[in-house]
């Protein structure tokens, strides 16, 4: 079974620290679907209410291993990529 995807990138249209951060994670050997998810915060404005709540003021915000996140940050899409990439290697329990 392959496993779901660990991180969930919410993005906003013609947003270019939301296509940094999803190019940084495949330089870091992410996939989307595998690995993230990416949604928008256009479409889903129950989402965009509770990030604006949490003091999340700039796009994306990044969901990943319990950690939530607004804008570009390199430091933590690096140690977000690399438990996605220890989990994902892990093998799968039979």
């Amino acid at each position: 079974m392959t496993p779901l995807p660990t991180i969930t990138i919410w993005t906003k249209p013609a947003c270019s620290q939301c296509e940094a951060t999803k190019r940084a994670f495949v330089r870091r050997g992410l996939q989307a679907g595998l690995h993230y998810e990416v949604r928008s915060l256009t479409d889903d404005l129950d989402a965009l209410t509770r990030f604006k709540s949490m003091g999340m003021l700039s796009a994306p915000v990044v969901e990943a291993f319990g950690t939530t996140w607004g804008g570009f940050r390199p430091d933590l899409i690096l140690s977000a990529a690399e438990q996605a990439s220890a989990l994902h290697a892990q093998p799968a329990a039979a």
